[in-house]
């Protein structure tokens, strides 16, 4: 039986808002879902939108899954991430988004994002992202015509969340970006673990949501 794949498409964005910002990917949104992959043998690729080092965010030196995904080979490879121009993801088996404040300056709207979801979708993959990382989803238009993230059940960073932490460096409110398009959005309180999971779609409210994210990914690539 051949290894899954999932291709993560990371942020290459290392400041956002009018004060500049420093962001990138939050690190614990990559560590503890590879964490999950990594021990139930799923492999993991990185790729972003121009390619080479993503910067990071959050990173805590007090979490061991943090620190081993710092140490592996895995980190080694997000180090010299693939141009996303230059990868076809129907090599995959799931595309995964993670979060941080950096998708939201340049993978929210970006085209190439866009249509390695929309392939990847109705290639009949797993789509996954938590966090911000759902902004991804935005924009996505199916092929008739219906917004990818109408009718379906999702969550990510919350209003209530983004409230106080950076609601006055983010472009748009995400959580009302994706009502708007008509996403049937949950949340649970701020900063609590939230894992939805809607067939082939699965999202994760936040950072603490991240491990869930990646248990969800196993069990589903199991089903493919």
């Amino acid at each position: 039986m051949s290894v899954p794949y999932v291709l993560f498409v990371v942020t290459n964005a290392a400041f956002i808002g009018p004060n500049d910002r420093p962001t990138g990917f939050f690190f614990p949104e990559i560590a503890h879902p590879f964490d999950a992959l990594d021990r139930a043998g799923v492999a993991g690729e990185f790729a972003s939108p121009l390619g080479g080092k993503p910067p990071e965010d959050g990173f805590d030196a007090e979490d061991s899954a943090q620190t081993t995904f710092l140490d592996s080979k895995a980190y080694r490879r997000l180090s010299r991430s693939r141009k996303l121009s230059e990868v076809d993801v129907l090599d995959y088996d799931a595309v995964f988004i993670p979060g941080g404040l950096g998708p939201m300056v340049d993978i929210t709207g970006n085209p190439e994002v866009q249509d390695t979801v929309l392939h990847a979708w109705n290639a009949g993959m797993i789509v996954s992202a938590v966090c911000h990382g759902p902004s991804a989803f935005l924009g996505v238009t199916l092929d008739d015509g219906a917004p990818f993230v109408r009718g379906r059940n999702l969550t990510s960073f919350s209003t209530a969340e983004e409230n106080g932490y950076a609601d006055k460096d983010v472009p748009f409110d995400l959580e009302g970006a994706l009502r708007e398009e008509g996403a049937v959005y949950e949340a649970t309180d701020p900063w609590q673990p939230k894992l939805v999971v809607d067939g082939r779609l699965i999202t994760g409210q936040n950072p603490q949501s991240g491990s869930l994210v990646g248990e969800a990914l196993v069990e589903a690539l199991k089903q493919i």
